[in-house]
């Protein structure tokens, strides 16, 4: 057996660990279903009472919500703003959330390719929002990153099957996660302090809607037309 393929059978290995970890954890473990069926209060409680347990946990929660989105995004985010503050908060969810999605991109091209690709192929919006990546890699990663046009997810996965050089992925993810995320954990700092920043968290979902309704726009132009 080559190096090549062996290497590919111990990350395909660590991989499948890691699910059946998760798996465990949420469905099984008394601590996880009690995160599973928590909001975003109780979520930060939960953690921050395990202490630095609860701060790896919630790093580790972005990543895993980049490769299986089963929670908003905005829900883990809140969790680390309130376990770290604001600002340290901010940059963990940064940082993993880029971490995860370059993850994910690799998976797909290297190990995955196959099964991301099955999975995929049923959204149209996919395969078109892909093929303008091919062309334009840089430009589309950015655009799906400051607008809520495909799950970030997707647009990991997908990147990874087109040709896209890895650098045009990296720099449209570094860029364009950038203020999305910190739109995002603002939200989540403002909902925990309602009562003070309702204001502020008025403008904030105000822009998150005019983004929306922007991406919804996106849609229909790279929707497939009907014969």
């Amino acid at each position: 057996m080559s190096v090549a393929n062996r290497k590919r059978i111990l990350t395909i290995l660590i991989i499948l660990v890691l699910v059946v970890f998760l798996v465990y954890f949420f469905f099984f473990n008394p601590i996880g279903i009690k995160l599973a069926h928590s909001n975003m209060r109780q979520l930060s409680d939960h953690l921050r009472d395990l202490g630095w347990p609860g701060k790896i946990i919630g790093m580790a929660l972005i990543v895993a919500q980049t490769f299986f989105p089963f929670i908003p995004f905005v829900l883990v985010a809140g969790t680390n703003v309130a376990i770290f503050g604001i600002k340290v908060g901010f940059l963990v969810n940064y940082i993993m959330s880029c971490l995860g999605a370059i993850a994910s991109f690799y998976f797909a091209r290297y190990y995955g390719h196959a099964w991301v690709e099955k999975k995929l192929e049923r959204f149209p919006l996919v395969t078109q929002f892909s093929r303008r990546m091919e062309q334009r890699g840089f430009i589309y990663v950015l655009l799906g990153r400051l607008i809520p046009i495909l799950p970030s997810s997707a647009i990991n996965f997908a990147a990874g099957l087109t040709r896209i050089r890895f650098t045009q992925f990296l720099w449209g993810t570094l860029i364009g996660k950038l203020p999305i995320v910190f739109l995002e954990s603002m939200i989540a700092h403002d909902l925990f302090h309602f009562h003070k920043y309702k204001g502020r968290l008025l403008l904030l979902l105000g822009i998150l809607v005019i983004l929306i309704l922007i991406g919804n726009g996106v849609k229909r132009v790279l929707a497939p037309k009907s014969k």
